[in-house]
C-alpha cells in the first residue's frame, strides 16, 4: 500500500515538473529597431533612409552647382568679349592716331615748303648750270648779283610773313583759335603779367598783348599774356 503511493507521488511530480517547465515564459517578441540597435552595439553600421530635409539639401546642392556651372559659362563669355573689345579699340585708336598725324603732316608740308624757298639762294632760269638739286638750277651769288641788304632783309621779311600765314593757317584747320584781348580782363583766358596806369583806358582792361593765347576747341591751350590798366 504505501508502495503504490510512493509511486504514484513520484508520478504526479513528474507531471507537475512537465508543466512548469512547459509554461515558463519564454520572452517578449524582438521590437523594431532592437535589431539596429543590436548591430550598433556590435560595431557594424545600422542601414538607415534619407530624411527629408537631406534630400532637399541634395537638391539644392545639384540645382547650386548647375547655377554655378552657368554662371562661369557666362563669366568666360563677358571676359572674351571685352578682350576682344579691348583689342578692337587699341586697334581703332592706332589708326585714329595715326590718320591725325598724317592729316596734320600734309597741313605742314606746304609751310615747310615755304621755309625752303625762304632760305633757298636765288635761281636762275638760265646761266651756268651749278649746284643743280632736283629740278632747280641754283647758283651761287657772285659780287654783281648781291642783292642790296635792305632789299634781302625785305626777302626775307615776306618769306617768314608767308610761312606764318601758312603755319596759322594749317593750325586754324585743326581747330586752333586765337583769344581775343579786346575788352576786360579775363582770368579764364588772361594771364596778368603787368597792371600799369594808362590814360584813356578803363582800370581792369588790357591795354597790350606780350604773348598770343590760343584754345583748342573748348579748351585752353595757352592763355593770352597781357598787361591791364589800373
Amino acid at each position: 500500500m504505501t508502495r503504490k503511493r510512493s509511486s504514484a507521488e513520484a508520478e504526479g511530480a513528474r507531471v507537475r515538473d512537465g508543466g512548469l517547465r512547459g509554461s515558463e515564459p519564454q520572452g517578449p517578441p524582438p521590437v523594431a529597431g532592437e535589431s539596429g540597435a543590436r548591430e550598433a552595439a556590435e560595431g557594424r553600421p545600422a542601414p538607415s533612409e534619407p530624411t527629408a530635409p537631406e534630400v532637399d539639401l541634395a537638391q539644392r546642392l545639384v540645382q547650386a552647382e548647375a547655377q554655378r556651372d552657368e554662371y562661369l559659362d557666362l563669366l568666360q563669355r563677358v571676359k572674351a568679349d571685352f578682350e576682344n573689345y579691348r583689342k578692337r579699340a587699341a586697334r581703332d585708336q592706332e589708326r585714329l592716331i595715326a590718320h591725325a598725324h598724317e592729316r596734320i603732316v600734309r597741313e605742314l608740308i606746304p609751310v615747310l615748303d615755304d621755309l625752303e624757298r625762304a632760305a633757298k639762294p636765288p635761281v636762275r632760269d638760265s646761266g651756268p648750270r651749278e649746284g643743280v638739286q632736283g629740278n632747280r638750277v641754283e647758283v651761287p651769288l657772285t659780287q654783281l648779283d648781291a642783292p642790296e641788304p635792305q632789299d634781302e632783309l625785305e626777302a626775307v621779311r615776306a618769306g617768314v610773313q608767308l610761312v606764318e600765314k601758312s603755319l596759322r593757317k594749317a593750325l586754324e584747320k585743326e581747330g586752333l583759335r586765337e583769344i581775343e584781348t579786346d575788352g576786360p580782363f579775363d582770368p579764364h583766358v588772361h594771364e596778368a603779367v603787368l597792371a600799369q596806369p594808362r590814360d584813356g583806358a578803363e582800370p581792369g582792361s588790357v591795354v597790350e598783348v606780350l604773348q598770343r593765347g590760343y584754345r583748342l576747341g573748348d579748351r585752353v591751350v595757352r592763355p593770352a599774356r597781357v598787361i591791364v590798366a589800373q
